[in-house]
């Protein structure tokens, strides 16, 4: 029989390192990187989304950045079916890939699969739209807290259509929307080796502020300017661009929106290891530490 394809899953908080590694690992393997990032993906998004640079890119094929518009509708559904499509393609003339990114719900779409989700009530959801027009995605998401403990920890709680979904089929059939997740992860025709980089939280809190003044010095007010119109898609409710969108309507100081966004970075930070912590899957190594990560993936 023959050996399976192996996948290799490099994750970890944001600005933990995963771009250069990935490059570095992919460029040692001869093979390719498939973005699991839900907002490099854009094009139009590319300070305020940390895209590796032109000279990363060169280094190495990249798949999934700057693929699509923000202008155009896109799901993590259909980025599945996109993912799974380009592994086959790289799978049909290399033993390995690269997945790499930060983004929860797509790296899960790409291990484990899409959930079905059951119809929901028309009128719930409007209900609910109306409440986040009112009060603000910070309330919905609180909302979601106290109904659906489990999924509040892993969702993206900058995107308003995931808490808006979670709780429009959590009203609409009484059960919690993490009781419809699959409890079966779906059949891949590869192997999954998942990779965890990490950081003493000083460090990656450091560093995580060092890249936000990185993007400011690069011109993230000038880019968020130019989205301005499209400031209400669901992928402009993200740290960095809102907060600037805030300071464009005049709602706080220069100073506090620089604050803000580090803050809001190094919280998103915490989360995405609260999800990641989760999965006994994930072989766990310092970021730094390369050589005992090549290592372990010779004995695989």
């Amino acid at each position: 029989m023959a050996k399976k394809k192996k996948l290799l899953v490099i994750l970890g908080a944001t600005a933990v390192g995963k771009t250069a590694f990935s490059i570095d690992l992919a460029k040692g393997f001869e093979t390719e990187i498939v973005s699991a990032d839900s907002r490099q993906i854009f094009k139009e998004m590319s300070i305020g989304t940390a895209k590796p640079k032109a000279a990363e890119l060169a280094e190495v094929r990249h798949h999934f950045i700057d693929s699509h518009s923000i202008k155009e509708e896109y799901s993590v559904g259909r980025y599945e079916k996109e993912a799974l499509a380009v592994l086959e393609g790289i799978f049909s003339t290399k033993n390995m890939a690269v997945l790499a990114g930060g983004s929860s719900l797509y790296v899960s779409a790409v291990c484990r699969g899409i959930d079905e989700l059951p119809n929901t009530d028309p009128e719930i959801r409007q209900k609910w739209a109306e409440r986040l027009e009112a009060e603000g995605l910070e309330s919905l998401v609180l909302a979601l807290e106290k109904v659906d403990y489990e999924y509040f920890k892993e969702v993206d709680q900058r995107n308003p259509h995931r808490v808006l979904r979670a709780l429009e089929v959590w009203e609409s059939t009484g059960k919690p929307f993490s009781s419809f997740r699959q409890k079966k992860w779906a059949e891949r025709p590869f192997e999954m080796i998942k990779i965890g980089l990490e950081r003493e939280r000083s460090e990656l809190y450091k560093r995580i502020d060092q890249r936000v003044d990185k993007m400011i010095e690069a011109g993230l007010l000038a880019e968020a300017e130019n989205l301005w119109d499209y400031r209400k898609l669901n992928a402009l409710q993200t740290v960095g661009y809102k907060e600037i969108f805030d300071f464009l309507e005049k709602k706080q100081t220069w100073e506090k929106t620089v604050e803000l966004i580090k803050q809001n970075s190094r919280r998103y930070a915490k989360r995405q290891l609260t999800w990641l912590r989760s999965d006994p899957e994930i072989r766990w190594f310092g970021a730094e530490n390369w050589a005992e990560i090549y290592a372990f993936l010779d004995r695989k």
